[in-house]
């Protein structure tokens, strides 16, 4: 069954990888943050390294997005 966790968090992180020229709000981007980081705590907690790799990626890609649509409407304040 790991295997298939593994292949999941995999067409997971592609689907991720594919989509980052998209630009999510910074609302969307903080809740999933916020999300994310919790579930990775949780997945820490029960011991499933492969939810806690998955939350933990995704964590980090909300944050990502948080930033970029941060710095994009800094940009479009400063024209």
């Amino acid at each position: 069954m790991t295997a298939v966790g593994l292949a999941g968090m995999v067409l997971i992180v592609v689907a991720w990888l594919v989509s980052i020229p998209e630009r999510p709000p910074l609302r969307l981007s903080l809740v999933y943050f916020l999300g994310s980081l919790l579930l990775t705590i949780y997945s820490i907690a029960v011991g499933d390294p492969v939810f806690t790799v998955l939350n933990g990626l995704a964590a980090a890609l909300s944050l990502y997005n948080a930033v970029r649509a941060l710095r994009f409407s800094r940009q479009g304040r400063g024209r």
